[in-house]
């Protein structure tokens, strides 16, 4: 791969049209990630080589001088810190820890109670972790051992844990779509909204879906073990709720002052953030609070230079796309091949999936929304409705067989014995388990298309 790296960075000096610098560029970019190079690196130095070949060294000196100070001074990015230290400081007050415990008593009386308490529990975990792999890694080991324990069976299980993290990258506070809104140019508190209730629809139809399974495969849900099934009582319940409540508390405030226009979106991540120190400390107070608070700021520190290093990369690839016409030839041919909005995210739709299969979401995401913009002007697309789109899309990219990474996670966190409760689970049997949540997470596509009102209503409410 570096060797063909290097074959590529002559190529790009030595192509007759700018339009094949562009499409050499992308294709370094593709080795450089494939040789395993930083993704911002591999962003950038395709972009900065490309600008080189078209204009010479002193396009190279003024984009390597400009870009990395343009691209991140944004107002509209100030809210990426203080979303991230949000999610590190509810994470390190072991509130997210205490998700399904919750989830599981709160929906114990449901048919399939524990996949939807998986599904419920995960949607708040990604939420605030900004991460959908993390949150596999957490309720993998917590939620399937005690699936299996009460009756379910381990695809049943592994499908409702698969599928917990995926609506949670919409729900703010989400990181992914803070970084689409910052490439895309558009305002981070619009594209906030514009996730807020395609995530929670998402959620509830694949709680929707457990519980009709459940009905109609008992045996798969532990209709078996329902006899011996702990009873709660109201004091349970009041517990359960008093564990979880900043999660959800949070939640309205981020999302109520955005709504309601008392705050921008800036203003509502550092109300949030503030409010998860607060319950930091008081749930801290013990284990030496002000090392955990400093520790969390420090992870956020990292966790911002890493994205903001990405931007970066992402604005420098842009700048070649444009410059070398790569993106209107693409537009070019969309339009002229006469597809409409629906037809275009459904072609996108079935790239990400393809994508998914040697790409994490996030490389995903910066390798084309700079490609897609100009299409979604000519199309009279709404950058909004594309961004919750691109956002949930990446991530289930992430499960497609036969190379999704998120499967082969949960396939080696299955082999430990003390998760799968000494049973054998093979990688077929992971695929099978993320195989029969696709159905219905392309059904929420097609709806999220067809419907785009789900996704703009909110920013439209809010002004």
């Amino acid at each position: 791969m570096l060797a063909l790296s290097a074959v590529l960075g002559v190529l790009l000096f030595v192509v007759p049209t700018k339009e094949l610098v562009g499409l050499v560029a992308v294709l370094l970019m593709l080795s450089l990630m494939f040789a395993k190079v930083p993704v911002a690196f591999a962003l950038g130095i395709p972009g900065l080589l490309g600008l080189m070949s078209l204009h010479g060294g002193i396009a190279f000196a003024n984009a390597a001088s400009s870009v990395p100070f343009n691209s991140i001074a944004s107002w509209s990015l100030t809210v990426l810190p203080t979303f991230i230290l949000m999610g590190i400081l509810l994470h390190a007050s072991g509130v997210t820890n205490e998700l399904y415990s919750s989830a599981r008593i709160l929906l114990a009386w449901m048919p399939g109670g524990l996949a939807v308490a998986t599904n419920t529990a995960g949607a708040g975990f990604a939420a605030v972790s900004g991460s959908t792999i993390a949150t596999t890694h957490a309720l993998a080991r917590i939620a399937i051992p005690e699936m299996i324990r009460s009756g379910y069976s381990p695809r049943f299980a592994m499908t409702s844990v698969v599928s917990a993290g995926l609506p949670g990258q919409l729900i703010p506070p989400s990181t992914f779509l803070v970084i689409y809104a910052g490439i895309a140019s558009v305002p981070v508190g619009a594209q906030l909204l514009a996730g807020t209730l395609p995530g929670l629809g998402i959620s509830v139809l694949f709680s929707a879906t457990f519980v009709l399974f459940a009905i109609m495969r008992p045996k798969a849900a532990g209709s078996g073990s329902m006899s011996v099934a702990p009873r709660y009582r109201v004091p349970d319940y009041l517990l359960a709720l008093g564990r979880v409540w900043p999660v959800p508390l949070l939640m309205i405030v981020v999302i109520g002052g955005m709504l309601s226009g008392t705050m921008t979106a800036t203003e509502a991540g550092a109300a949030g953030a503030l409010g998860a120190l607060f319950i930091c400390l008081w749930r801290q107070r013990r284990n030496g609070p002000l090392r955990v608070v400093l520790r969390a700021a420090a992870d956020t520190a990292m966790s911002v230079g890493s994205i903001f290093l990405l931007i970066i990369g992402a604005h420098m690839l842009s700048n070649l796309m444009s410059v070398s016409g790569i993106a209107r030839v693409f537009t070019d041919w969309v339009t002229s091949a006469g597809l409409g909005p629906v037809e275009f995210m459904l072609m996108m739709a079935l790239i990400y999936l393809i994508m998914g299969m040697f790409m994490d979401p996030l490389s995903m995401l910066l390798l084309t929304v700079p490609v897609v913009m100009p299409i979604l002007t000519a199309l009279e697309l709404s950058p909004l409705l594309y961004g919750v789109f691109a956002v949930f899309m990446a991530e289930l990219a992430i499960l497609t067989p036969p190379v999704g990474i998120l499967s082969f996670i949960l396939h080696r966190i299955v082999q430990n014995p003390a998760v799968s409760e000494g049973r054998r689970i093979s990688l077929g049997q992971v695929f099978i388990s993320v195989l029969w949540i696709m159905p219905i997470a392309l059904l929420a596509i097609v709806l999220l298309v067809c419907f785009p009102e789900v996704a703009t209503w909110l920013p439209t409410l809010a002004g």
